[in-house]
């Protein structure tokens, strides 16, 4: 089995289309045909089922595309490695992220990081959660950062940042008449919120402080990242539930944060790792994670005293 039969797989895997799968691989569909049936005949199964109108995985295929990306990633990390080396970094830290964490900690976290051992170079990717916790256990990562701690039980998550959970809402809206707005008021408004797939651990988080209501919120939008999710709240089309970092990251000019009335509501960035011994290295790196403070909203506060209040909590 050679590396160019599991790019005509990958290819073929996702298009769902020889003819666009050898575009994509810049080949004839020759030559991709004969890949895949060599693949197939080492492997003993068929792959794919194809017809003059359609191809799709057999169950044999579908087990196998959850195994190759996997090895160009290791592929990938292996050519980053020998890069680090020739350029005088001593080792590696791979770091996965999930759902958006805390934006204003983290950055601090990587400043730290430069300051203290510039020889060990970061490597970010950022994954799904469930993909994330299938690479810390395949040691494709070597810690990672999500907003949920339903890992399982082979993992460990740490929790090491709060960040308070505001509405984002346009400016001149009516709830601006509230400093901290009640939760039934926001639920009368659309929503744009997070997507559960990738930003699962943020949604599960938010949905939890949704159902203290029994109003069932209308949600306008899903969004796969905060950046839209501050567009869509810019534009009027929606209000927004972020944490007061990612509304302060967003720079949006007619976005201002408001607190959620009935206590403190805090969203919580979780650090996850196998739960074997770290590294020296790692072990030194997560030392640095909980010498970042999080900046408690103030940034956002500090934003929205700047807007033209509309009265006063009723």
């Amino acid at each position: 089995m050679e590396l160019r039969h599991l790019r005509c797989f990958l290819a073929v895997a996702e298009e769902l289309h020889f003819a666009r799968a050898a575009e994509r691989l810049h080949i004839e569909q020759s030559p991709l045909s004969r890949a895949i049936k060599e693949l197939e005949e080492e492997l003993g199964v068929q792959l794919f089922v194809r017809t003059t109108r359609s191809t799709r995985m057999t169950r044999a295929g579908t087990l196998f595309l959850e195994h190759v990306p996997r090895v160009f990633t290791a592929l990938q990390q292996a050519r980053d490695s020998v890069k680090a080396a020739a350029n005088g970094f001593h080792r590696q830290l791979r770091i996965a992220l999930s759902d958006g964490i805390t934006p204003s900690c983290f950055s601090a976290l990587l400043a730290l990081c430069r300051q203290e051992e510039p020889e060990i170079e970061i490597r970010l990717s950022e994954v799904p959660l469930s993909q994330q916790i299938k690479g810390l256990h395949d040691d494709l990562y070597d810690v990672g950062f999500a907003q949920s701690n339903e890992v399982g039980d082979e993992l460990i998550a740490e929790p090491v940042w709060h960040d308070p959970l505001m509405v984002a809402v346009p400016a001149r809206h009516p709830l601006l008449a509230y400093k901290h707005v009640p939760l039934d008021e926001v639920l009368r408004y659309p929503l744009a919120l997070g997507d559960t797939n990738t930003c699962e651990g943020h949604a599960r988080q938010v949905e939890r402080v949704l159902r203290r209501s029994n109003q069932d919120p209308l949600i306008a939008e899903r969004v796969a990242s905060f950046d839209l999710m501050m567009t869509l709240v810019s534009a009027g089309f929606a209000l927004g539930l972020a944490g007061a970092s990612q509304i302060a990251a967003s720079r949006e000019p007619s976005v201002v944060a408001r607190p959620l009335a009935g206590g403190s509501h805090m969203l919580t960035t979780y650090l996850l790792r196998m739960g074997s011994e770290p590294s020296d290295a790692l072990a030194r790196f997560i030392e640095r994670v909980y010498a970042i403070e999080p900046p408690k909203g103030k940034t956002a506060a500090a934003r929205a005293k700047s807007v033209p209040q509309q009265g006063s909590e009723p």
